[in-house]
């Protein structure tokens, strides 16, 4: 492999800098980053490892914009602007450069997009799987971070587009169910930065749906000291989980498994009862007095035992 750690760095990493002089080139063990008056600074960090949150297969140019993606949705749930990232790289015995072009060319695809530019990090090699950690930082108004807690009995819960099409996505990625549209969905998904102002204009409380939206509704509500309830029959679905939806012998068991998938990355919240429901969201239950989450179908209880994904 050309050079090895130092020209990966040079000549894959450092243009991801796009000329950010807080990068210092990458040729530190640090980032200075400069203060933004009036602002605060949010921090998220995540990581994907191979056979875990993709597929080993998976094109390495997807894995790295999946990276950036699921840390921005982190970043979009606080109403925050994107600015950099650190990346960690751990590389299993046996990649190639061109793994690493591949990798780069998604960095450098998805750095573009949503504006981020790398600030630094570490890259080493793993006798295990390939194991990717990303910390994104951004910008968000003094005091207008939309946290966790903040809902309140009464508020509604809304979430910003369709449950499950992550779940249904590994699974058709998977080749368990036949659609390259939710394949895609899973392997690349759509955070939704664009919901930003949105967010601290109406929200009370918000959260990504990465674990599930019942598992994430329930964060949302233990934050916040209340009890959450979430009816199914209320969930926004994409016309391909509709289509196989209409296929289930068993309606209940597969929304609850719409619910409690995961890897959605759409914005679940905490509105007041008197606001306006921003364009595009939809109401799927609501905060009362007490703890926990509790889900309803067609007016009765659904037993679950388990909420989403959990991490060991």
């Amino acid at each position: 492999m050309p050079g090895g750690e130092f020209d990966w760095i040079a000549r894959l990493l450092r243009p991801l800098t796009r000329g950010a002089p807080e990068a210092l080139d990458l040729l530190d063990d640090a980032a200075v980053i400069p203060s933004r008056p009036g602002f605060d600074l949010v921090v998220t960090k995540d990581a994907l490892v191979a056979g875990v949150h993709f597929l080993p297969d998976d094109p390495l140019d997807l894995v790295a914009r999946k990276l950036l993606r699921v840390n921005l949705s982190d970043l979009a749930a606080k109403g925050a602007e994107p600015y950099g990232y650190f990346l960690s790289t751990a590389w299993p015995t046996g990649t190639t450069w061109a793994d690493r072009e591949r990798f780069a060319r998604g960095l450098a695809e998805d750095g573009e997009i949503f504006g981020l530019t790398l600030l630094g990090g570490d890259t080493t090699s793993t006798p295990g799987p390939l194991t990717l950690t990303a910390t994104i930082l951004g910008w968000v108004p003094q005091g207008r971070a939309v946290l966790r807690r903040g809902a309140r009995p009464g508020d509604r819960l809304a979430v910003s587009g369709p449950i499950g099409d992550g779940w249904l996505g590994l699974k058709a990625a998977r080749g368990e169910i036949d659609s390259p549209v939710l394949a895609d969905r899973y392997r690349l998904p759509t955070p939704r930065t664009d919901l930003k102002g949105v967010l601290r204009d109406h929200a009370r409380a918000a959260a990504d749906i990465s674990d599930g939206l019942l598992a994430d509704a329930g964060h949302l509500a233990t934050a916040s000291g209340c009890r959450v309830e979430i009816d199914l029959g209320r969930l926004p679905v994409s016309a391909a989980a509709a289509e196989w939806l209409g296929r289930q012998p068993d309606t209940i068991s597969a929304l609850t498994g719409l619910a409690t998938g995961g890897d959605d990355y759409e914005i679940v919240c905490a509105l007041s009862p008197d606001a306006d429901l921003p364009a595009g969201f939809v109401v799927v239950g609501g905060f009362v007095e007490g703890q926990g989450v509790s889900v309803t179908f067609k007016g009765a209880p659904v037993p679950l035992d388990r909420l989403g994904w959990t991490h060991g």
